[in-house]
């Protein structure tokens, strides 16, 4: 039977394991199998909604130091992926509401 440290190891090893898919689907990170900077925001967004789904599934069953953990993690996570959207092509309509009347 697992005992609470053990929980709280694996925790935390879940919570590392999607910041650092989140990291490297923002090209933040190299893809180690790859060896190469890759970029899907979508999946980075995935990764970032799951530690969310965590985050809200486990209030008041965390450590005090797990929880504020994960929320710094969520925090970095996020701000992040604010900037990396930031650096994506505009579409036509949005250039074109930028410019009126060109």
């Amino acid at each position: 039977m697992e005992n609470e440290s053990s929980h709280g190891f694996l925790f935390m090893q879940l919570v590392l394991q999607n910041q650092q898919l989140a990291m490297m689907s923002m090209g933040k990170l190299k893809n180690p199998v790859s060896d190469k900077i890759e970029r899907n925001l979508e999946f980075a967004k995935m990764s970032i909604d799951t530690l969310d789904m965590l985050a809200a599934k486990t209030k008041g069953n965390l450590s005090e130091y797990e929880e504020k953990f994960l929320t710094e993690v969520i925090k970095d996570l996020k701000l992040n992926y604010v900037d990396e959207v930031s650096k994506e092509p505009k579409t036509t309509t949005e250039q074109k509401a930028e410019k009126p009347n060109e």
